[in-house]
């Protein structure tokens, strides 16, 4: 299996997060050859979902783990998180679990009945916004993570035409836009962002993209003109 037909499974399957899921949202947009290995995995796993029963997690599960946490902790147990992490994240879809019980699953795996950890701190939804690329088939696309305060950018597919940049914005309900910073054309790129902008990121947030001198909007300069907008919403 090359690594773009391994990519294109992971994709359909909903298992990729961060660049790896930034990758490969551009190459559905600029590689048809991708597209359509996504289109075919899709096709072929989707029947599986027919076979995932419903299933709600019992009214006690949650007091349970609160109390397996709260008793007492061996030293070992940390160093089983990253390893459970990574088959949480692939029993998610093979299993029909939900994000919030693998979470509960996670929790319960790594620190047993014999020892203790903080109690798991509510996960904030991520976000995500696309903005087109004019009448092309060609975007940009984000998605932004509250509680690392960290924003992917993929400009897959873009190409810099060595006169102008472009900038995006995130425009608040009140106030001047706020730049997000220059796009970079061809990359998939991780912003952390300061923590005075990334408060005013949330479901609805408008963007835009402007087109600007090389190095983008200068201080105390106007941004340029709009030539595509966006939003963010909640995955």
């Amino acid at each position: 299996m090359t690594d773009h037909t391994h990519l294109a499974a992971e994709y359909a399957l909903g298992l990729l997060e961060g660049e790896d899921l930034m990758r490969a949202r551009g190459l559905v947009a600029s590689d048809p050859d991708f597209a359509e290995a996504v289109a075919r995995w899709e096709t072929q796993l989707s029947p599986l979902l027919d076979e995932v029963p419903a299933a709600t997690p019992r009214a006690d599960l949650w007091p349970q783990i609160e109390a397996a946490l709260e008793q007492g902790a061996g030293p070992a147990a940390a160093a089983n998180v990253v390893p459970l992490q990574q088959q949480v994240t692939r029993w998610k879809w093979a299993t029909g679990v939900t994000s919030a019980a693998a979470a509960l699953a996670l929790a319960f795996l790594a620190f047993p009945p014999g020892t203790s950890a903080p109690l798991p701190v509510a996960a904030q939804p991520e976000l995500a916004a696309v903005v087109p690329i004019g009448d092309t088939a060609l975007s940009i696309d984000l998605i932004y993570q509250p509680g690392e305060r960290r924003m992917y950018v993929t400009a897959a597919g873009l190409e810099a035409d060595g006169v102008h940049d472009h900038e995006l914005w995130l425009v608040p309900p009140e106030g001047a836009a706020q730049s997000l910073g220059v796009v970079e054309p061809g990359t998939v790129k991780a912003v952390d962002l300061p923590e005075n902008l990334a408060v005013q990121i949330g479901d609805g947030s408008q963007l835009v993209l402007t087109r600007e001198p090389l190095g983008g909007a200068g201080p105390g300069t106007e941004a340029g003109p709009v030539v595509a907008n966006g939003e963010f919403s909640t995955i």
